[in-house]
């Protein structure tokens, strides 16, 4: 866009063009100075301590790091245990789990569960 030749700035291209012409550059003493305030403000050196080796971890650990901790552990139980609950139990039985007959329904030899084992 500097070239003079390609930029269409409109009526305002002489200003443009006189603005580029006599770009004000910095003095010496003034960069002299900011390069002065910069290398103030850069951290000193300093010598390069050992790590401390730390405790090692074991791989549950870590593998409790990766999920999510605690909370995403026990979300995760509880997805488990609803997950065994729908496959053990018929979709027939689900309405009335509260009665003894469903509870008796879902342990006999035609439900779910047992298909499951059957590898039906």
């Amino acid at each position: 866009m500097t070239d003079r030749k390609m930029s269409d700035d409109g009526p305002l291209a002489p200003w443009f063009d006189a603005a580029r012409d006599y770009a004000p550059l910095a003095s010496g003493d003034w960069l002299a100075r900011m390069e002065a305030m910069a290398l103030a403000e850069q951290p000193a050196p300093r010598a390069v301590s050992r790590p401390v080796p730390g405790r090692r971890s074991g791989w549950l650990r870590e593998a409790l790091g990766q999920l999510g901790g605690w909370p995403a552990m026990a979300g995760l139980a509880a997805a488990c245990v609803a997950g065994v609950w729908l496959g053990a139990v018929a979709p027939s039985d689900w309405t009335g789990m509260g009665t003894t007959d469903s509870l008796i329904s879902a342990a006999e030899p035609a439900s779910a569960y047992d298909y499951a084992m059957l590898g039906l």
